[in-house]
């Protein structure tokens, strides 16, 4: 990629909103840009040169005359009839010298006024003249340089140029800002919208119910919003049902465990012996059909709630400690996120029992990461000085049903990822400091 596609895509917008504005914006900056280009360069141009060849024409005509006639009365005379007939302001300094030639900056340098009205002097006038445009707001002195003195006229602004600039102008710039609202108006609304499904869905995604959402907008973001209604409404139904098959599958499967308990505790003394093998082996499966349903069922029926997740996470590892390994804790006082109290306290369950069945010494640590302008990161940290899990059988130890040490019903690490994914997280598992496996957990908040 060129550095010049690279710097157009910064200065490009990332949302819809943006995109869509700039997508209106940009044709009509362009609309507005030949617009005043046509103006300025045709009609604009053409008045203001007619305009001032009209007053330089009259100058020329009040020269001439001033010229021909040298009498004082017949002076008089001229200036009244140019005051009267040509609306001009005209006086007569005799034996006077013009120091400066030319034009002084005019008030409205946006305008061709000044150049126009020096080519038609030079043109029709062909005398030495000084333009004065800044002595009085709404009209222009003109010098002109004669034989035995200066001629001083005074003409009205508005006689230079048209006052159907400012409406021209103002038409312009009104039209396209009404235009740029409406069109930002509009595109709000659809983007906000889109935004209720894509946070309905995120919501959703994470096990939050929310409801069926209102369809508004556009008839296409209407018809998204639908599907989306039908779709949380068939998964939520489905997920129902498999709950309570699961239930149903539980009380089958341990009404025979029961019985099977039962008859061993009422065998005679002597056959005790035997009856605590078939004992540990009836709890080792009572054990792992509770594994196979917990996996199976999910966490799908707990509602997330506002959760202090550094008192969860002291309380899990005081019931760990209980075992006789001492587990450290670091991290804030309190840090409260909306989740599911139950579930994670049994990722982090699963996993910090892992690492103490297979390690001597055990830590833990919680810490607050920024997650954009999204929110935060819950960062829990599992460290262990263990055997560990090769890097590249690690992502295979998510697998259910994998197990990489004997006993283990290797469900553990597939129901912790499970829940983190659930809550819009995920699982990780990485060399640890003491040696070991560092197992970290991470869900946003």
């Amino acid at each position: 990629m060129t550095p010049l596609n690279q710097g157009l895509r910064r200065l490009v917008p990332r949302g819809l909103l943006g995109r869509s504005l700039l997508i209106i914006l940009v044709p009509l900056v362009i609309l507005q840009a030949i617009a005043l280009q046509l103006f300025y360069g045709s009609h604009l141009d053409v008045i203001s040169r007619r305009l001032a060849a009209g007053v330089a024409g009259d100058i020329a005509m009040v020269v001439g005359l001033l010229e021909r006639e040298m009498q004082a009365e017949d002076r008089s005379w001229i200036f009244r009839e140019a005051s009267w007939r040509l609306d001009l302001s005209v006086a007569y300094e005799a034996g006077a010298r013009l120091s400066i030639t030319g034009l002084r900056p005019a008030s409205m340098p946006w305008l061709p006024l000044e150049e126009d009205l020096a080519a038609a002097m030079q043109e029709r006038v062909r005398l030495p003249f000084d333009a004065d445009w800044q002595s009085d707001p709404r009209s222009v002195i003109i010098r002109v340089q004669m034989d035995d003195g200066v001629l001083h006229v005074e003409v009205a602004r508005k006689r230079l140029f048209s006052g159907t600039i400012y409406l021209f102008v103002i038409w312009l710039v009104g039209s396209s800002l009404l235009l740029f609202l409406v069109a930002g108006l509009f595109m709000r609304n659809q983007v906000r919208a889109l935004r209720k499904i894509s946070a309905a869905a995120e919501a959703f995604g994470m096990g939050r119910t929310v409801g069926p959402m209102k369809p508004e907008g556009a008839a296409e973001v209407r018809q998204a919003a639908t599907a989306f209604n039908r779709m949380e409404e068939r998964i939520s139904r489905f997920v129902d049902s498999r709950t309570e098959m699961l239930a149903g599958i539980s009380h089958d499967l341990r009404t025979p465990l029961t019985r099977l308990r039962l008859g061993l505790a009422m065998l005679p003394e002597a056959a005790r012996d035997d009856a605590a093998a078939m004992t540990e082996d009836i709890e080792e499966m009572d054990r792992l059909i509770g594994a196979y349903l917990a996996f199976a069922r999910g966490e799908g029926v707990e509602q997330p709630e506002q959760t202090d997740l550094a008192a969860l996470l002291r309380a899990g590892v005081a019931r760990q400690s209980r075992g006789g390994i001492a587990i450290p804790f670091e991290g804030p006082d309190a840090l409260v996120m909306e989740l599911r109290a139950g579930a994670m306290g049994r990722c982090f369950g699963n996993l910090l029992d892992n690492a103490r069945k297979h390690a001597k010494r055990v830590g833990v640590t919680l810490a607050r990461l920024p997650r954009g302008q999204d929110g935060i990161w819950a960062d829990i940290i599992i460290d262990d000085d263990g055997p560990g899990i090769p890097e590249a059988s690690r992502e295979d130890a998510f697998k259910p049903f994998t197990s990489f040490t004997r006993g283990g019903t290797g469900l553990g690490l597939a129901i912790a990822r499970d829940i983190a994914r659930a809550h819009g997280g995920d699982v990780f598992l990485e060399d640890s400091p003491m040696g070991g496996l560092r197992a970290r957990i991470r869900v946003p908040g």
